[in-house]
């Protein structure tokens, strides 16, 4: 069954929102608009939001080749990225493991959302979990940002993002969040009975259930000066490969949005809120594009669509985790290389993998999962082709990045294990998720320039001066 949302304001809030301009639409008639710095007035504006539950057994349509993988593997046996060759950019970064990112492929990526949306009054929204300097290059190509917590809207803020482009999501928005977004003039996604009541009165985790849309409707009518509802979202999730979900979830909310028309509604907004999947394993397999994407929807020409579910193919594919081998093992059954990135630094797959043998695959993990893996360079002719386990350090039996992997047996010399290797894929998730497990300090980030400093020992102490 679908599930709903509606939105409503508080009391305590009233002030906040009474006389003031609640009608003016800050979106010119085109494409991806140019950011303005200043502030807006304080303006809440709400957007109803629909659950879909996507349906995995829609037949395939037919699509092109998704996004390519910025790292290339030379005739050399070299991985290269932008030209440079991946172990000798290790030879000049602060430490190892570290993050390394492509921004001409952020730049690509986001030019062929652009592309795609060519013919419709539209925003490319992006999720904050990026580190500010990768915020600032998405902010500076037209995107705008999708938020879930008052910190990620403070982090848009210093990133340049205009708040009247930035959609406030989630279903546990706290007061002062809102109130915060209120002031700022952003958009606010009504998840739930509670949120309406948080932002004026008084499920699923994402969504409002069908029957409860009424009920929404009459709320909001109720707080003409407080609440202006503009537009409607719903929940696809991500990594989609069947272009076939949106064109479905595009039909029932559109029809959805001619219901609350039918009230006296001005809905100016739509938002079909699923990513596009990528080729997480490298296979070549084929998967849609934007313009797949983009195609498919029955949009009428009076809404704004806001496309904030991509945030995973403009950035999953742009970004990796390169690690140095620590050593090989056996235990007599099963091969093991260990490197010295764990999952404090990429955890995404560890949790990705049990929610989804556990709840939804039952058999195993879907292919996603599978984050490709491989050797920065070459490895010795006589190199023994091997299955192994890829480990990190973590004391955690779930410290994994790949299981029976076929690959080449890590180079030694004089003792010491020098080679490298790659987890791709890294650029959704990954890094916000970093934890400080075992004490490992968060690692550096580099598009080959640094863009953020890898945590110390000495950063953590920070922490506990003058208690």
């Amino acid at each position: 069954m679908a599930a709903s949302h509606v939105l409503y304001n508080p009391p305590s809030l009233s002030k906040t929102f009474i006389n003031h301009s609640l009608n003016q639409n800050p979106f010119p008639q085109n494409l991806i608009l140019p950011l303005k710095a200043t502030i807006k007035p304080r303006v809440l504006r709400v957007v109803h939001s629909q659950k879909i539950i996507a349906n995995p057994s829609l037949h395939d349509s037919d699509t092109k080749t998704h996004f390519r993988h910025y790292f290339t593997k030379s005739e050399d046996g070299f991985l290269y990225c932008e030209g440079l060759k991946v172990h000798e950019i290790m030879d000049s970064v602060e430490r190892t493991h570290f993050y390394l990112s492509s921004k001409p492929e952020i730049t690509r990526n986001v030019e062929a959302y652009k592309d795609a949306l060519e013919c419709l009054r539209s925003i490319i929204g992006y999720a904050i979990k990026a580190v500010m300097k990768i915020l600032e290059h998405l902010r500076q190509l037209g995107c705008g940002a999708v938020l879930v917590s008052g910190n990620e809207f403070s982090l848009a803020l210093h990133a340049g993002f205009d708040p009247t482009r930035c959609i406030f999501n989630g279903n546990g928005k706290i007061l002062d969040d809102l109130v915060l977004a209120a002031k700022e003039g952003v958009f606010v996604n009504i998840d739930s009975e509670f949120d309406l009541e948080n932002i004026g009165i008084r499920t699923p985790k994402f969504g409002i259930r069908n029957e409860k849309l009424q009920w929404f409707l009459d709320a909001v009518k109720e707080h003409p000066n407080e609440l202006k509802l503009v537009g409607a979202h719903c929940h696809l999730g991500s990594t989609i490969t069947k272009v076939d979900i949106f064109r479905d979830a595009a039909i029932i909310m559109v029809n959805y949005i001619d219901q609350i028309q039918a009230q006296g509604f001005q809905v100016d907004y739509l938002n079909i809120g699923g990513g596009l999947g990528i080729d997480y394993q490298h296979s070549g397999a084929v998967l849609p594009t934007p313009r797949d994407l983009i195609d498919i929807h029955s949009i009428p020409a009076n809404l704004i669509f806001y496309a904030c579910g991509t945030f995973r193919s403009l950035i999953a594919n742009i970004c990796c985790l390169v690690n140095r081998v620590t050593g090989v093992k056996t235990n007599g059954s099963k091969n093991f290389i260990v490197i010295d990135g764990s999952m404090a630094e990429l955890i995404h797959p560890n949790i990705y993998h049990i929610m989804f043998f556990i709840e939804v695959w039952g058999s195993g993990p879907p292919s996603f999962l599978n984050y490709h893996i491989e050797l920065v360079s070459p490895a010795p002719a006589d190199a023994e082709i091997a299955k192994f386990d890829v480990l990190g350090p973590v004391c955690e039996s779930a410290d994994f990045f790949g299981k029976d992997r076929q690959l080449p047996t890590p180079a030694k010399f004089h003792f010491a294990w020098y080679s490298c290797l790659v987890v791709h894929d890294a650029g959704a998730y990954c890094m916000s998720m970093a934890s400080t497990y075992n004490l490992k300090m968060r690692p550096p980030e580099y598009w080959v320039s640094k863009i953020r400093h890898g945590e110390t020992f000495e950063d953590h102490m920070r922490s506990f001066e003058g208690l």
